[in-house]
């Protein structure tokens, strides 16, 4: 067998409903040998089951924690574990197509790239709706000397048997953490992955680091992956995308990208603010009103259910933060 030069690494994005799908999508999808690091972070009973049977008949290593992980830090205890060349960071909702592993490494290659994102497709039916086909992430500073967030995703939204043709490998300033190659050296030279960015912006940050640490990150066009988000959640997935997408987590983020590349809270980041909780507006509390027989296109009534969900996202959070405080505590005096 030749020995891989590859690490696939498995992390929980924001719901687990979706693994024993992407996981085989993996196996049946990756023609050229690898290792396969899963880090499952608290996942539902019939799930742990799945993936520790998974585990012994496919001979993955399994890492479990008995609480939820932002993403960062799950990648993060995977990385720590990676001995290979290259590295690919997958969700646990992305779907496969054929020969996608080899190609990123072919691009990666061929042109010294450091990271390399494939053609990022979104939602069901795969493969046919553009997420993300390379991007800008940068930093502008204006005449007054203010530093501005540059963030751009090409070709969202397109359809792909449309626009593929016109497609192709390019050097590019954005990869995603859908599903991201990455040449494991670069890690020597910019650290450990930021895990204060807890939830969102963190590909921006990493890309930016990428480059400022003089790396170079390429689109693949060849590579075509799907990631496959909520509604439906099953109601095991509840409280991990809560938690995941808390307005106390992505403020969190924000301020720390803002000061950490010491950028103006312009309109990039009030944009941001306005929206915080959006994500749980449209995958609980609509699917929920309608459940409900109610409509909720009733924005008083959307407003109301809004304004409780948000004081039950408070209190997941603050609880969340109590348990880890404590977890930690119990280690500084061991």
């Amino acid at each position: 067998m030749q020995e891989p030069q590859v690490t696939i690494v498995v992390v929980p994005r924001e719901r687990f409903s979706c693994t024993q799908r992407s996981l085989e999508s993996i196996y049946q999808y990756t023609d050229i040998p690898f290792k396969l690091i899963y880090v499952d972070g608290n996942s539902p009973t019939k799930v742990r089951k799945y993936l520790e049977t998974q585990a012994q008949e496919k001979d993955f290593q399994l890492i479990r924690t008995d609480y939820y992980l932002p993403p960062n830090h799950a990648r993060n205890i995977g990385l720590s574990q990676v001995d290979t060349k290259y590295l690919v960071f997958v969700d646990n909702d992305v779907v496969f197509s054929p020969s996608w592993l080899q190609v990123l490494i072919n691009c990666a290659e061929e042109t010294g790239a450091t990271v390399v994102g494939p053609l990022m497709c979104e939602k069901e039916p795969i493969h046919q709706r553009v997420h993300f086909a390379g991007g800008e992430s940068h930093i502008v500073t204006d005449i007054h000397g203010r530093r501005h967030l540059r963030e751009k995703m090409y070709k969202q939204g397109h359809k792909v048997a449309e626009l593929r043709p016109h497609l192709q490998r390019m050097e590019t300033e954005l990869a995603e953490f859908h599903c991201v190659l990455v040449r494991t050296e670069i890690f020597e030279q910019i650290g450990m992955l930021d895990e204060k960015m807890l939830n969102t912006k963190e590909h921006l940050d990493f890309c930016m680091m990428v480059a400022a640490a003089g790396g170079k990150v390429y689109f693949e066009s060849d590579a075509l992956v799907t990631y496959i988000p909520g509604p439906p959640l099953e109601l095991t997935d509840m409280h991990f995308f809560m938690l995941r997408w808390s307005d106390a987590w992505t403020l969190e983020s924000l301020k720390h990208i803002r000061e950490k590349w010491n950028l103006s809270e312009d309109g990039y980041f009030q944009t941001k603010y306005k929206k915080l909780g959006g994500r749980r507006k449209v995958t609980i509390i609509k699917p929920f009103m309608r459940q409900l027989g109610l409509s909720s296109d009733n924005k008083s009534l959307l407003k109301t259910f809004r304004a409780w969900e948000k004081k039950l996202n408070r209190y997941l959070t603050k609880r969340y933060g109590k348990i880890m405080s404590q977890r930690q505590l119990k280690l500084d005096f061991k």
